[in-house]
């Protein structure tokens, strides 16, 4: 019973390593998150699949470096800020517009998600090189 319950856990963490891995794909020319999402199913995927796991760190070194650079200026704050700004209102715009294409909540939502997503990155991504340059400080100094 062990092996099946493993099994299904391991199907379930390969599947949703997959969807997470091709939106993230997706996202790295869509508004949004892609970098980080395709580091999140390589580690799903990694989970399910042990022979994936040399493909984790390099990507995450490269999406933890790209979280860096998103926030390494004020200019890249608030152009993606704007951006985030941009997604939401649009995102409001196309729910309450019927004339548009594609137009809906559906396609609106999609767009506020992606615009919270951001600025809860950016939050994120913030704090974790505010924290690394207090720990940097402290030890040189």
């Amino acid at each position: 019973m062990a092996r099946g319950v493993e099994s299904v856990r391991r199907t379930a963490l390969g599947v949703l390593g997959a969807v997470v891995l091709v939106v993230g794909v997706a996202l790295l020319v869509l508004p949004g998150p892609g970098l980080l999402l395709v580091f999140a199913g390589v580690v799903l995927l990694a989970r399910a699949v042990p022979a994936l796991d040399r493909f984790v760190a390099p990507v995450r070194d490269r999406a933890m470096r790209a979280a860096e650079e998103s926030v390494s200026s004020g200019w890249r704050i608030a152009g993606s800020v704007l951006v985030g700004v941009c997604l939401v209102t649009a995102g409001a715009v196309w729910g309450l517009v019927s004339g548009l294409p594609y137009s809906g909540w559906a396609t609106g939502a999609s767009l506020i998600l992606s615009g919270l997503v951001l600025f809860a990155l950016l939050v994120w991504s913030r704090r974790r090189v505010q924290a690394a340059r207090r720990d940097a400080d402290r030890a040189a100094g």
